[in-house]
């Protein structure tokens, strides 16, 4: 009961209360969402430059090795980034390279003004040269994506790693098994002539080829330079045809590969075999389906995966499914940006010490490749291999080692 002496009760405003009630409880859910988008909220991008040679005379495979770059960073940041950084997303910074050494040294110093933690690329050896010298002056890992020369990694430079094998590696194991496949066949190959594109990875692949065949019994009739770009073969075509060489062995790029090719068949020139070490196009699906007869038997030994591994098929049908042509530059730039994503991962840091430890220390196997772990020693990775494949009906198939073929090689081939 109330106390009738009391003063009576203020009237209730209902409706300032109504608002401060309103201004608080926004209030309140206005933190309550805040909080989570702050649990949330996306660490800062993880900047890896991406330097290539995307213009000039070899561009087009510059250009296949940034596709393999960017579907291996779709599926790194699709299935949820790196994640000791909380789900950080690797984003690529993309330069390129012009084909020329000295373009690509500087774009290594704009990547470093940029604030990259680190590097792939930049496919050939002449650019990998100057561009690993430069990201060195800053303590930036370089992990080549191809870049096949020796010379890059006997420098003794900390921050260059090479995923795949060297030249010195893929002669050593490309003429090995060119001398099982001839002994096999009961020796119908004595002669060779050894045609190479003028860079560093051309001359430095011909001179071991000739270094290392007499030691197995073959006669090297003739070394044969050309420039690169080169437009007309008719008469490097004409030298083989005097020559008359058993076997022609190649090591150059892509347009130079397939056009050599024609002109071979154009001329009439028809040696019992071609077999390629790193061949521009002895393993590219494009040239086996439109050449058709002047590349059927082609042989080369080359970056490839394990065709027993169904990820490898499994990324080609990706890349055709974007309308890509499925090559060994798309394959290699695809692994090594998953191998540097590894190395970032096991880092926790975008720190460039961390990184180049990081790679450092790789025991990386969780790819496709005919290798093993990786472990470098001097910035080559001791587990790498070439393996050997060949052009049937149309297609690239593997064929050496026996761990690995999906087909049996044809040996000799009469390719022409």
């Amino acid at each position: 009961m109330s106390d009738p002496a009391s003063p009576p009760l203020p009237a209730l405003d209902t409706t300032s209360g109504r608002r401060r009630f309103l201004r608080a409880s926004g209030a309140l859910a206005a933190s309550a969402g805040a909080a989570p988008g702050l649990l949330l909220a996306q660490p800062a991008p993880i900047k890896v430059g991406v330097l290539l040679p995307l213009t000039g005379a070899v561009a087009y495979p510059g250009q296949q090795s940034r596709e393999g770059v960017m579907l291996a960073l779709d599926d790194i940041n699709g299935g949820g980034g790196i994640k000791s950084m909380g789900g950080a997303r690797i984003e690529a910074l993309v330069a390129d390279a012009q084909s020329q050494p000295q373009v690509g040294a500087a774009e290594v110093d704009k990547l470093n003004e940029a604030g990259v933690c680190a590097i792939v690329g930049p496919y050939a050896s002449a650019i990998a040269f100057a561009t690993t010298q430069a990201a060195a002056r800053h303590n930036i890992a370089c992990v080549l994506d191809q870049a096949v020369a020796d010379q890059i990694t006997a420098r003794g430079l900390k921050n260059v790693f090479r995923f795949g094998p060297s030249y010195e590696m893929a002669v050593r194991t490309g003429i090995n098994n060119f001398h099982i496949l001839n002994t096999v066949a009961g020796k119908p190959v004595k002669t060779v002539v050894v045609v190479h594109e003028e860079s560093l990875f051309g001359t430095g692949t011909a001179t071991t080829i000739a270094r290392d065949l007499p030691a197995l019994g073959y006669e090297v009739l003739e070394v044969i330079k050309h420039a690169n770009p080169t437009r007309d073969f008719n008469n490097i075509a004409l030298r083989i045809k005097a020559r008359n060489p058993d076997v022609v062995m190649q090591a150059n790029y892509l347009n130079e590969f397939a056009l050599l090719l024609r002109t071979l068949r154009q001329q009439g020139v028809r040696p019992k075999a071609m077999y390629s070490i790193f061949g521009g196009g002895g393993s590219n699906p494009k040239v086996a389906k439109e050449l058709g007869e002047a590349a059927e038997g082609v042989l080369d030994c080359n970056h490839w995966f394990n065709p027993k591994d169904k990820r490898g098929p499994a990324l080609r049908a990706r890349a055709e499914k974007k309308g890509l042509t499925f090559t060994h530059e798309l394959l290699m730039g695809y692994n090594a940006t998953m191998l540097l994503a590894d190395a970032i991962e096991r880092a926790r840091s975008t720190r460039r010490e961390a990184i180049v430890d990081a790679l450092a220390a790789s025991t990386w196997a969780d790819h496709f490749m005919p290798y093993g772990p990786t472990r470098f020693v001097n910035g080559q990775n001791q587990g790498a291999q070439p393996i050997v494949t060949q052009i049937q009906k149309g297609d690239v198939r593997v064929v050496l080692p026996n761990t690995y073929a999906e087909a049996e090689p044809v040996f000799p081939s009469r390719v022409g």
